[in-house]
């Protein structure tokens, strides 16, 4: 079974993935700052070895911990059907949940199940940008939830379980999941907390998957929860000064023309599904054709046939 994400995630990188893995090889330790839908680690083709992924948005990285550590509860929190009433009671009572957001960012072994399976059912059930968001709102409308043709939230997103799946498919699935996460470690907080030598090439080789969110200039405004868009410029500045190290391969995401790399990196263009960084159908289109990836010197080789067209 290929494992994924069982929510819907803007700018994931799984059309990529294999390609991403013949750059960054069999690496010893891994690490993703920018956790995300977690597309690649997801993907990996072999056995994985020390791997450490992040996420500043306190209720994402809470579902991947508390998924790895209570898949049980987490699916049974999940299991609801979308009703708009409660997708909106649940979204007010989430975000109300300060105290929740400090533990997350300050205690690494914290999580909350519940937490966890009504944001993602949440998630599942959101149009648009905005769950979850604190402060400010959703462009200034009250999104109705994503019903399908079922109406069944989670139970429908979940990879191969169709609009059928409910209960016991859920909590199989996610065990699934719990299994391949119990010894990846998932923290909380600012990217650059994870890219340190303690937790980066002091392990061995180590791969960095960077995928920031795209710059101020190339993306919709509010569709990160916890960027002010700045994020982008600074993990390149991190990826340029530490990737000509023979100890990391280094891998950056963006859209053409966003990041200027020396010639020693390898620009490899790709091509998404969708292209949800940028506002208007016309132009979300033509952002899918823009994705690049940089990859650091000490990179491995990439096939061409593994570049998705």
């Amino acid at each position: 079974m290929i494992l994924k994400a069982p929510f819907p995630w803007f700018g994931g990188k799984s059309r990529v993935a294999a390609l991403a893995w013949q750059a960054l090889g069999e690496v010893r330790n891994y690490v993703e700052p920018f956790a995300g839908s977690l597309a690649v680690l997801l993907a990996r083709p072999h056995a994985p070895g020390t791997e450490t992924v992040n996420d500043k948005d306190a209720y994402l990285a809470n579902f991947w911990r508390a998924l790895r550590h209570d898949p049980e509860a987490v699916a049974a929190w999940a299991d609801w059907p979308v009703s708009e009433p409660d997708l909106h009671a649940r979204h007010l009572w989430l975000r109300g949940q300060a105290d929740f957001r400090e533990r997350m960012l300050t205690d690494p072994d914290f999580y909350d199940a519940k937490i966890a399976g009504w944001w993602v059912w949440g998630q599942c059930a959101w149009i648009g940008s905005g769950w979850c968001a604190i402060g400010g709102r959703t462009h200034g409308k009250r999104p109705r939830p994503a019903l399908g043709s079922a109406g069944q939230g989670i139970n429908r997103q979940l990879p191969h379980l169709g609009d059928a799946g409910r209960g016991e498919r859920i909590l199989a699935y996610l065990l699934s999941l719990a299994a391949r996460l119990h010894a990846v470690r998932v923290a909380c907080g600012p990217w650059h907390r994870v890219c340190g030598p303690s937790v980066t090439f002091r392990h061995g080789l180590t791969g960095v998957f960077l995928d920031p969110p795209y710059s101020d200039a190339e993306r919709e405004r509010n569709l990160y929860a916890t960027d002010d868009g700045s994020v982008s410029a600074k993990a390149r500045d991190w990826a340029l000064a530490n990737g000509g190290s023979p100890k990391l391969r280094i891998i950056l995401c963006g859209y053409e023309g966003e990041h200027a790399m020396p010639p020693d990196w390898t620009c490899v263009p790709w091509k998404a599904q969708g292209g949800y960084g940028s506002r208007g159908k016309g132009r979300a289109r033509a952002n899918a054709g823009r994705e690049r990836l940089w990859l650091s010197s000490h990179c491995l080789p990439v096939e061409a046939a593994a570049v998705p067209a």
